[in-house]
């Protein structure tokens, strides 16, 4: 290793002169360094060539000096990872802003270095205290791994063995709504002072859209000539671009919102959404709305009914399960599902309908001893005949 001073020729006189500012030179993995250290003094240039060959072997031997990623906060990765994120999975940016925002709220003071497993099981028992979901708390803690990177993997590990990876996810009891429930359900939002609730209502009753597509739903997608609507981005691929009829009662709900939409937007393009956003009252319909949530709460409450708004889907489902107009086939086709089990997951057929069904095996049974027995009075009747 050695730093010197190199000469040169002055343009001007055509003499040699030696340079000011130090440079440094020597050999690294048979290949010469030879750079300038852009100082004038001959031990900032020795520094200089003693860094720059530290900084060649750590990245030689894959060597990283991460000091400054380690002192990083949570805030400040989760921004960065978010800002990447919303690019890759422009559907799911929103959730996870939501999920980031709480992690932000809880340990982004954190930095990097002092994220362990007691950390997270921190950060789910204080999300547990505010009654949020596990379902949600689980999905939180998987951004939170994917942000830390490597660091996340071998929390996620030791957790695992640990048994505390994941919280423990109550099923939820999917149900298909009685008639009157039904009924009491659709009056209650009719009732409300925007059409927008008895609409995505009556999509789920009588087309089987999840809430997600009915708020990504957009008028070029909604035929009213031909009576059938095409369903656009949606949880599942074979749910995507589906078409579903348009029946009567789904045709008078979207004639009225029709109706509704026009006066309040003087227009109605293909490209605006179905349910614009806005809050109190829609005022965008380039935008969807964000949720039915509390308009689904007010509906609920009102007509005294429990259950999912997602359970207008499993109603769906059930009733063409229950018709014997729709096969197999048709239902996952127009429900958009890709297996039987899926299938056998929805069509929860109501007692009712198995108890007929029962009943009518006890009916088929005595009309059977009926005839039989008819049948042995007369045959013993033309035997005393005789």
């Amino acid at each position: 290793m050695a730093v010197y001073r190199p000469t040169y020729t002055d343009p001007k006189t055509g003499k040699r002169k030696q340079s000011a500012v130090w440079w440094y030179n020597f050999m690294f993995a048979g290949k010469r360094i030879q750079e300038s250290s852009k100082s004038r003094k001959k031990t900032v240039a020795k520094d200089a060539e003693k860094n720059r060959r530290a900084e060649l072997e750590k990245g030689f031997n894959a060597i990283e000096d991460n000091r400054a990623a380690r002192i990083q906060t949570i805030s400040d990765m989760a921004d960065e990872y978010l800002e990447t994120y919303k690019l890759r999975n422009p559907r799911s940016a929103t959730f996870a802003e939501f999920a980031f925002g709480h992690i932000k709220r809880h340990i982004g003071g954190l930095m990097r270095v002092d994220v362990s497993a007691e950390a997270v099981e921190s950060y789910q028992n204080a999300r547990l205290k505010e009654k949020a979901a596990p379902k949600s708390i689980n999905e939180e803690t998987g951004f939170l791994f994917r942000v830390l990177g490597e660091q996340g993997d071998v929390i996620r590990a030791k957790m695992r063995r640990e048994r505390k990876l994941k919280l423990k996810v109550r099923g939820q009891v999917a149900k298909a709504y009685s008639p009157d429930e039904r009924t009491a359900l659709i009056e209650a939002s009719r009732k409300r002072r925007l059409p927008c609730m008895h609409t995505a209502l009556m999509l789920g009753f009588h087309a089987g859209l999840r809430d997600s597509e009915i708020l990504g739903l957009q008028w070029d997608r909604v035929d009213l000539k031909r009576l059938v609507l095409t369903v656009g981005d949606s949880k599942t691929e074979a749910g995507e671009g589906r078409t579903v009829p348009i029946n009567d009662d789904l045709l008078t709900a979207l004639n009225e919102h029709v109706q509704w939409y026009e006066e309040k937007f003087k227009a109605r393009r293909p490209e605006w959404f179905v349910f614009p956003f806005g809050k109190p009252q829609p005022t965008d319909p380039t935008r969807p709305m964000t949720t039915l949530k509390t308009a689904w709460k007010n509906v609920k409450k009102d007509a005294a009914v429990t259950g999912r708004f997602h359970d207008t889907r499993h109603t769906f489902i059930t009733d063409l399960a229950e018709s014997g107009e729709a096969g197999d086939e048709t239902i996952r086709d127009l429900a958009g599902h890709v297996s039987k089990q899926m299938l056998k997951h929805y069509s929860h057929i109501r007692m009712d309908a198995k108890r007929r069904a029962v009943e009518a095996l006890s009916k088929q049974k005595s009309s059977k001893v009926v005839t039989i027995s008819e049948g042995v009075a007369k045959e013993s009747a033309k035997v005393a005949g005789f």
